[in-house]
């Protein structure tokens, strides 16, 4: 039974496919891995770890000669994703109704939804399509997980004062650890790089499917039709002007899309934001449940869509990601 080449032959197979099982799984039967000691560890609570795990071996791919180009397309893509986030939740703002909805949409979960973006499964799209300056890129990626550079833009508008403490230094150094500990490894030691470099493609589909564990499909039903188009919008507008970006800079066009995703964390932003300021009192329910759906809406559609413009690219004989591989 050829189940690999099976996984291969569909667009992010090695990634979509375990998340969608486990999403599903999740929604119908949440409790059936949910049994404690290994098995749980490993399919429900195993994400933070094997994603570490994975940036670890990621981290020993990278010369110290090409880190700069790392921390480039990172402070790139961060940029991106916040200022068409930002605009867009600016333009909420500017034209909300009476009841301060703008298409049935609370402003603020346009901001947390689209300014957000989903870490894990940016590290498993460049995982199967990127190279290792474009998973490295993730260390500045984490400082948008969260609701800091929501508040950023709420400050900037003019909505609130700027809240110190909602973002920790300590959290970004957190996620760079690992890949630092990593590149340190692999620049003492070519061997150990070599050894590395096997855990990274094989720790894939396992961080996907506990990934797919923390997603239920019910909060696309509870979040109504205008989450499921805020997850929509956040895809093929934030994921685009990454595409558009990375290509004016000769970067992999597919890593700059695969940013185009709302993080699970960004569920907690509009309660954070409430309670720093009870101005956002008001829909932060209504913000809560968007977000979600959002969240869900865009871990099913950008690898479809990442599929999409990777078939599209090969027909016109650009090879991904090989022809975006940046050597040492």
């Amino acid at each position: 039974m050829k189940i690999k080449a099976t996984l291969d032959r569909i667009p992010g197979g090695m990634m979509v496919v375990p998340l969608l099982l486990a999403a599903t799984l999740n929604t119908f039967a949440p409790d059936l891995l949910r049994i404690g000691n290994f098995t749980q560890q490993l399919f429900v609570d195993g994400a933070g770890t094997l994603i570490a795990l994975f940036l670890l071996c990621t981290g020993a791919q990278i010369n110290l000669r090409n880190v700069g180009v790392s921390l480039g397309k990172g402070a790139t893509l961060l940029a991106t994703k916040w200022f068409v986030g930002a605009i867009f939740g600016l333009l909420a703002y500017m034209f909300a109704g009476d009841n301060g909805l703008w298409l049935g949409l609370a402003p603020i979960a346009i901001i947390a939804a689209m300014t957000n973006s989903n870490g894990g499964l940016y590290v498993a799209l460049v995982g199967q399509y990127g190279d290792k300056t474009d998973r490295a890129a993730y260390s500045l990626l984490a400082l948008n997980d969260g609701p800091f550079f929501t508040m950023v833009a709420l400050a900037i508008f003019g909505a609130m004062g700027f809240v110190d403490g909602l973002f920790s230094f300590v959290s970004f150094i957190s996620v760079l650890l690992p890949i630092i500990v990593g590149m340190v490894l692999g620049n003492l030691d070519d061997e150990m790089r070599k050894f590395l470099d096997k855990g990274s493609s094989m720790l894939i589909p396992f961080f996907a499917f506990a990934l797919g564990m923390g997603i239920d499909f019910n909060a696309i039903i509870n979040g109504g039709l205008s989450g499921v188009l805020l997850g929509v919008a956040t895809v093929f507008i934030t994921g685009t002007a990454g595409y558009f970006v990375f290509r004016a800079l000769k970067w992999n066009p597919i890593a700059g899309a695969a940013e185009g995703s709302t993080a699970g964390n960004a569920v907690a932003t509009p309660a954070a934001i409430a309670a720093a300021s009870a101005t956002f009192a008001t829909h932060v329910d209504l913000a809560t449940v968007q977000v979600a759906a959002s969240t869900v809406t865009t871990a099913v559609l950008l690898p479809i869509y990442i599929g999409f413009l990777v078939k599209r690219l090969e027909k016109k004989g650009v090879n991904i990601p090989d022809d975006y591989m940046v050597h040492e």
